[in-house]
């Protein structure tokens, strides 16, 4: 990366500054995120670099190693969206210090590389638009809570990439920790840090190797699915967000959601938060069965109530439960497409990998990769 920044823009007075975040992998809690209700991610080993360095000019310069496009912007000219290239996400995290008022002295030079498989459901967006907020607040002094910047690459998202997501992704690329899962409750972004201790236990990310793309209205349509829910059920029960109402109350009130497409997104959600507390308690028993029995329901309520799997998640789902040693398995983000995760007990490993990846590829003709993920931490400075 260091050769790759020298020869797009020379050698300079002074080294580039080298930033990590990284993507996630979400265990339990999927779709729940917009709608206040638990997630149980946890930070991967794999995710973006960004060499940024502070040069005399009023322009910013932008490149990456997997991308072609690249551009200069004028610092006053942040605000902007450039068409739907890949450098709207730090464009959009720039132009949320410059709404707070905190305008870069001067410009610079910006470099990134990812080794999160794009369109994997592994948060490449939400690790890019966080090593940027990191990044630009460190070099420029600008001294924002971490918090802050989590907000402010959510925020990012929504006005830039158009997609309304949840806080799930940003809030895990800055706040993960080595061998931990993070126990978030969305609405009040109160969390635990809970270890993972899965002896003799892999945790197998496999990407189906077709790209789910989440702006192309589908998860946008669900998140107002999950609005015209709450609308629903409001004169019944006071609520602004699904996760305040009970999996008990739900049942007894689901039938006043006139709308059943309405009505199953509804009862995923209601349900799926139930599952994540349910799941991180027996996390912490390491009561390891049940925690895949949990990861299994979920799947299916994504699949059945949700719709948000499709036939490639649903095919590796299925292959994998076909394995003696899988605890359990289920798609793990937006969804339509992406990636599953799985338990796995380490003598299974290499059969899983084996035979999943062969009887997937005949059934859809895709061929997929696996990861042996290893859970690593939050966004920070590499040197």
């Amino acid at each position: 990366m260091k050769n790759e920044f020298t020869n797009e823009y020379g050698e300079g007075v002074e080294k580039p500054a080298i930033f990590f975040s990284p993507g996630r992998v979400n265990l339990i809690g999927e779709h729940t995120d917009y709608n206040g209700g638990f997630v149980f991610p946890c930070a991967l080993s794999f995710g973006t670099y960004c060499l940024i360095r502070k040069v005399k000019r009023n322009t910013v310069k932008f490149a990456s190693v997997n991308m072609k496009f690249k551009t200069e912007v004028k610092l006053e000219d942040l605000d902007k969206p450039i068409g739907r290239e890949w450098v709207n996400y730090p464009i959009g995290v720039i132009a949320q210090f410059l709404k707070k008022g905190l305008k870069p002295d001067t410009g610079c030079d910006l470099m990134f590389y990812g080794n999160v498989p794009n369109g994997a459901g592994l948060s490449s967006s939400a690790a890019l638009e966080v090593v940027t907020a990191f990044a630009i607040n460190e070099m420029y002094g600008f001294n924002l809570e971490r918090i802050e910047l989590i907000k402010m690459s959510q925020k990012a998202e929504h006005e830039f990439a158009g997609v309304n997501c949840g806080i799930m992704d940003q809030f895990t690329s800055a706040m993960g920790k080595k061998d931990h899962a993070i126990f978030l409750n969305c609405d009040t972004l109160d969390y635990e840090l809970v270890p993972v201790k899965l002896s003799g236990v892999k945790i197998i990310i496999s990407n189906t190797n077709s790209p789910h793309k989440l702006d192309s209205g589908k998860y946008n349509e669900r998140v107002a699915e999950c609005q015209a829910a709450v609308q629903a059920l409001k004169p019944y029960k006071n609520i602004n967000v699904l996760a305040e109402i009970s999996l008990e109350d739900f049942r007894t009130l689901q039938d006043k959601i006139e709308n059943e497409a309405v009505k199953k997104r509804a009862r995923h959600v209601v349900s799926e938060i139930q599952r994540t507390e349910d799941a991180v308690n027996d996390l912490k028993a390491f009561k390891l069965e049940s925690f895949g029995k949990l990861m299994n329901d979920s799947h299916n309520s994504l699949r059945d109530d949700y719709e948000v799997t499709g036939t490639q998640l649903d095919t590796m789902v299925e292959e994998a439960r076909k394995i003696d040693g899988v605890i359990g398995s289920r798609m793990t983000g937006g969804g339509f497409g992406g990636c599953t995760v799985s338990l796995v007990k380490d003598d299974a490993v290499e059969t899983f990998i084996k035979v999943v990846g062969k009887n997937y590829e005949t059934r859809t003709g895709l061929k997929p990769e696996f990861y042996v993920a290893e859970i690593g931490d939050g966004v920070h400075r590499v040197e």
